[in-house]
């Protein structure tokens, strides 16, 4: 009960996205990184699940204290995912 408290007091930092020629990536509002390979970087932001794909990515710093990550390598696209809904999700759905 206590951490689900802590988090709703949680202030918000704005989430920042700035991608500089292709190569640096620097994003803020991180809480945690999700999986990472040098074609797929997938983090959780405080905007959801945010995808970056491309190719020899590394990950050259995280904070994830003060929610800061920069990524390096050829960025081809970034997404984020669609939010779930909050009555229960896509399995709800299904077996309704």
């Amino acid at each position: 009960m206590a951490n689900q408290q802590m988090d709703e007091n949680k202030i918000q930092t704005p989430q920042n996205l700035i991608l500089e020629d292709r190569r640096i990536l620097n994003v803020t509002g991180v809480s945690d990184v999700d999986s990472f390979d040098e074609k797929t970087v997938i983090v959780f932001t405080q905007l959801g699940e945010l995808t970056v794909r491309g190719s020899d990515l590394h990950i050259n710093n995280l904070s994830v204290e003060t929610g800061e990550l920069q990524l390096e390598g050829q960025i081809s696209s970034l997404s984020y995912a669609e939010e779930q809904e909050k009555s229960g999700g896509f399995f709800i759905k299904v077996f309704r």
